[in-house]
């Protein structure tokens, strides 16, 4: 539980994983910040946050994937809460692989929601929590960064940009106290991916988000969500580019 002035932040808390680790921290008492973009679900959300905890539960209604619009809701943000103690970056998209291939529009699109707004906040987020103490950063990137695959190389090339841009946010934050934690989770079973076969590989937004919760609260570094995640990518990025470049993946 935090302090009186000091809060939970979601970005993206609409996602399916981020709801469950909303109620997570609600269960825990933490107060909660709660942005997205589509406003009625996330009022909705919030509506079932303050039913399950005697904390406050504020929303911000924004589309993050406009940059210009970030020192606006960083100012907003600040108005809301005395301190934040966590950030959560949860917010993306998954393109279409083919589309994004004939349009750069599209693909530009998925890049930017997916890296280029999330390194837009970031900077901002980082310059605040370097003067402050007790911060931690938690960043929702994916396995699909660890190897380009021509089935997947747009959104993989967005998620190996942003686990690199925290890595190097890490590194740079090592002094400050400030932990800053990289989460790579495996297939998930969410909306956004109803239309995929399932297998015995698929977690749920439980697991996920419980995972995340762990880490959070123990300041790790990067986690492979499964944990087996971190087995399959090491044999994966193990296999020769003569051989990896033939592979339909």
């Amino acid at each position: 539980m935090q302090n009186n002035t000091d809060a939970i932040l979601i970005f993206g808390a609409t996602s399916a994983v981020a709801q469950v680790l909303a109620k997570l921290h609600a269960q825990a008492g933490d107060p909660l910040l709660l942005i997205a973009r589509n406003q009625e679900r996330l009022e909705s959300i919030a509506a079932d946050l303050r039913a399950r905890s005697t904390q406050p539960v504020k929303c911000i209604n924004t589309d993050l994937a406009l940059v210009d619009q970030h020192p606006n809701l960083m100012q907003d943000i600040a108005e809301q809460f005395g301190g934040i103690s966590k950030y959560y970056f949860f917010y993306g998209v998954l393109p279409d692989q083919k589309a994004c291939e004939g349009s750069w529009d599209l693909a530009y699109d998925a890049l930017n929601t997916n890296f280029l707004s999330k390194a837009s906040l970031l900077t901002y987020v980082a310059n605040k929590v370097e003067k402050e103490t007790n911060r931690s950063l938690i960043i929702v990137s994916s396995v699909a960064g660890d190897r380009g695959r021509q089935s997947n190389y747009i959104y993989g090339a967005s998620k190996g940009a942003l686990s690199m841009f925290v890595q190097g946010l890490r590194n740079r934050l090592q002094k400050a106290d400030c932990s800053v934690t990289t989460i790579k989770p495996g297939f998930i079973d969410t909306p956004m991916t109803k239309e995929f076969d399932k297998n015995i590989l698929w977690a749920t937004p439980e697991q996920v988000a419980n995972d995340i919760f762990k880490a959070s609260m123990k300041g790790r570094d990067v986690i492979y969500s499964p944990w087996f995640w971190r087995y399959i990518m090491f044999i994966i990025r193990c296999i020769p580019e003569g051989i990896f470049k033939k592979l339909s993946l």
